[in-house]
């Protein structure tokens, strides 16, 4: 028994001294790697602490790595210390120099991952909280030197880090050239905002600068001159045109889905500013041109869903319609719907469209307006005498001289037979800018505010009195809401009378 007790004791004795064995960390926290050799610094805590020695990523031909660290809570050994890789972080550093060109850099990491191209005073990746494996990607264009730092923590459970880097795909023109013989140059980015140059594409033909561009549909791709998939999901175009106009009147029409704004200046001044999220619509400007050649400049973004671009020019001072207001209300057991256009329009028809669902429309009715342009506003009434119990989902289709199509928002009326007291939003979730409102009881000043979810008030509009079954509708265009969740509230002499949520998108 004494001889067992001694070998358990001399047993415990030799593991005792192993463990409280220093080691001394490697590495003075500070060099960058070279060569496509990453250095990774290791530390004992989450937060960049408790620094323990080094290791090396990557190889001389490639500096792209994956790492796990050898699996969940074990050790991982350094040029030093090992660290347990429960809970540790590691920061890599790497001077590379790149030629001029795009590069796509795409990093994944779980947990907390970064990336800096500048030794880590800004951050072009930042996921720096607990997550499952995760990418992310961005897209820039370089030439020169930089010092790469890419910053990693570990929170308990799983980890990985990768990194990889490849050139990108782009154009080599001027972007600052004009196209010439009314075609079009377009200069195409990647990112909504003009952010990596792709190639250029071009639009119009020698005899007309018109054209209507959609790139092929939502969520694929298309070809220009340097790359052939560039993603129709969040995309910009700058179109340039040197053109000449003799002296007359002329009308700009623009339309698009999402932003849109056209200069005559070369971008100095924009004569139509529709730059925001939006579903497809047109807008004009009318002028008199004295002759002379101007620089069209036509920027557009698309910021992910449908994608459309167009424009013509009408050397007539012709107005597309301009809807000034659309409502209805129950009148009888039928819904009667009124709309007033501003003056200057030149409407041919309107196609009043009925849906049961809210998503499915059908022509029910057609008006035609009086020939010719008049200066004052226009009213215009449609009785559906065929409503039936519950609600009716009714747009105005309005076609104008020139042939342009523009939409109204949707509207909804409920007869008396479906007995609804309360307030409904249509649509609750907001593609556009209109919204409209239907309640089934009297409300004899009514204000509508929209309100963010953290309870700000964006913005108020006035619809003052409402019949039981009306239904109105208002613009949020002024509001510049950004994605997110939002409440229509609405209100009776400042009274409240209900509130509805909506989701931007």
């Amino acid at each position: 028994m004494k001889t067992l007790l001694l070998v358990v004791s001399f047993s415990l004795f030799l593991f005792s001294s192993a463990s409280s064995q220093s080691c001394t960390p490697q590495g003075n926290q500070t060099s960058y790697g070279t060569n496509n050799v990453w250095r990774g610094y290791v530390y004992n805590n989450a937060d960049l602490t408790s620094y323990k020695g080094y290791v090396t990523k990557g190889t001389s031909s490639n500096p792209n790595f994956d790492e796990n660290f050898g699996g969940d809570n074990v050790s991982y050994t350094t040029n030093g210390c090992p660290v347990e890789t429960s809970t540790f972080s590691v920061r890599y550093k790497l001077t590379k120099s790149f030629s001029n060109g795009v590069y796509e850099f795409t990093v994944g990491g779980d947990d907390g991952f970064r990336l800096s191209l500048d030794g880590g005073s800004t951050w072009v990746i930042n996921r720096w909280y607990d997550q499952s494996y995760t990418i992310s990607n961005y897209t820039v264009q370089l030439n020169g030197s930089y010092n790469m730092v890419l910053e990693f923590y570990e929170n308990g459970g799983a980890n990985r880090i990768s990194f990889a880097v490849t050139s990108s795909c782009t154009g080599l023109e001027n972007t600052a050239t004009y196209g010439t013989g009314n075609v079009w140059r377009g200069y195409v980015y990647d990112g909504t905002n003009f952010d990596t140059y792709r190639g250029m594409i071009q639009a119009g033909a020698n005899s007309n600068p018109a054209f209507d561009q959609n790139f092929g549909g939502s969520n694929t791709t298309f070809s220009t001159s340097g790359c052939s998939s560039v993603s129709t999901e969040t995309f910009s175009v700058r179109y340039r045109l040197s053109r000449t106009f003799t002296a007359g009147n002329y009308t700009f029409f623009v339309g698009g889905d999402d932003g849109y704004r056209l200069s005559l200046n070369g971008g100095s001044t924009w004569v139509i500013n529709k730059w925001n999220d939006q579903s497809y619509n047109v807008s004009s400007y009318a002028v008199t041109l004295t002759a002379g050649t101007y620089n069209l400049v036509l920027e557009y973004y698309e910021n992910s869903g449908d994608n459309r671009i167009n424009f013509f020019v009408e050397g007539l001072s012709v107005l597309p319609v301009r809807l000034v207001s659309f409502s209805g209300n129950v009148q009888n057991s039928k819904n009667v719907l009124d709309w007033k256009i501003a003056g200057g329009s030149n409407p041919d028809h309107f196609e009043v469209e009925k849906s049961v669902d809210g998503a499915n429309f059908q022509v029910i009715g057609r008006i035609n307006a009086a020939a010719g342009n008049t200066q004052t506003d226009m009213t215009f009434s449609y009785t559906d005498a065929s409503a039936m119990n519950g609600k009716s989902y009714y747009r105005l289709k309005m076609t104008d001289l020139t042939g342009t199509v523009t939409y109204s928002g949707v509207i909804i009326l409920s007869n008396a037979a479906s007995k609804e007291e309360g307030l409904n939003v249509f649509p609750t979730i907001l593609t556009g800018t209109n919204v409209s409102i239907y309640t089934g009881k009297k409300i004899s000043q009514a204000i509508v505010a929209v309100v963010d979810i953290k309870g700000n008030v964006i913005g108020k509009t006035v619809i003052g009195k409402l019949n039981a079954g009306q239904t109105v509708s208002f613009s949020t265009s002024n509001y510049s809401l950004p994605k997110g969740i939002y409440f229509i509230r609405v209100t009776d002499n400042y009274e409240p009378v209900d509130t509805k949520r909506i989701v931007v998108m």
